[in-house]
């Protein structure tokens, strides 16, 4: 579970990037789209909220012994 959570989190951070990058690069106009904001600010929001989730479940007893 705890490698789901990790490997959702940093795909939904490589799409936040990739459209900020996106935005630089085409201008504002492309930023300023309703579809590109509301997909940009929901994969900000599963990103963070995956990381939450993996800080979250404990470490196996296997690492700590």
């Amino acid at each position: 579970m705890k490698a789901y959570v990790m490997t959702t989190g940093a795909v939904f951070g490589l799409l936040v990037v990739v459209h900020i990058w996106r935005a630089i690069l085409e201008g504002p106009t492309l930023a300023k789209s309703p579809g590109f904001l509301v997909i940009t600010i929901a994969s900000a929001a599963l990103c963070v909220w995956a990381w939450r989730i993996f800080r979250l479940i404990p470490r196996s007893r296997q690492s700590e012994e």
